[in-house]
């Protein structure tokens, strides 16, 4: 029976390359907001003989997170992973010019919504099933603090998630890719000589062979 992965934040950068590498052995359910870019994922997936499942959604939206994760319920019953890399990077700026939406967003997208997911993909991973998060430790570094603080906080629902389930399962790792030319970094480093970055797809192959 093919194995199935759910991945949060699976329109570009890590989260499709992701998709792409575990398409030849995974159905992928492929979550993210971004409807053309789900589309030309899938198209690439299906190139390699692998099939998707897209889900163009806001995972901010609890409503349609229940939803999504009751539709896999009653399709497959379980999955086999979950890889969350879906992010908020608000704008960087000094702690005491953070803009007030720009933080309620952080906190909805980084942290909010996280806790949500695990409690909606926890039952749907069982005791067999694995999640993993990915660290992007900035804490203390100046003008990161809507961001930090917010990768912070849902790093560390992981690690709590992680410690509860040792014994019971599911098994929650954290892992932290090396940098990559995204659109996150991209915003935070404009200008940035790309050269000496990560490929994504090198980096999806890294994470994987770790699971």
């Amino acid at each position: 029976m093919t194995k199935t992965a759910l991945i949060t934040g699976a329109s570009r950068g890590l989260g499709a390359a992701l998709a792409e590498a575990l398409s030849p052995s995974h159905h992928v359910i492929a979550v993210g907001r971004t409807t053309g870019a789900l589309e030309e994922l899938d198209d690439r997936i299906q190139a390699k003989g692998g099939s998707a499942t897209l889900a163009p959604m806001d995972i901010t939206n609890a409503d349609a997170m229940a939803v999504l994760c009751r539709g896999i319920h009653d399709r497959w019953g379980t999955i086999d992973l979950w890889l969350h890399t879906a992010i908020h990077a608000a704008p960087m700026a000094p702690a005491d010019h953070i803009d007030a939406k720009d933080m309620a967003k952080s906190v909805a997208g980084n942290v909010t919504a996280t806790a949500t997911l695990i409690s909606y993909v926890a039952p749907l991973l069982g005791q067999t099933g694995q999640a993993v998060f990915f660290d992007d430790p900035r804490a203390g570094q100046k003008f990161f603090g809507a961001y930090a603080s917010t990768k912070a906080a849902q790093i560390a629902l992981a690690r709590a998630w992680a410690a509860e389930t040792t014994n019971i399962g599911p098994k929650v790792k954290i892992v932290t890719p090396a940098p990559m030319p995204t659109a996150t970094r991209a915003r935070f480093f404009p200008g940035e000589d790309r050269t000496g970055l990560s490929d994504c797809h090198k980096q999806a192959a890294a994470v994987l062979a770790q699971l």
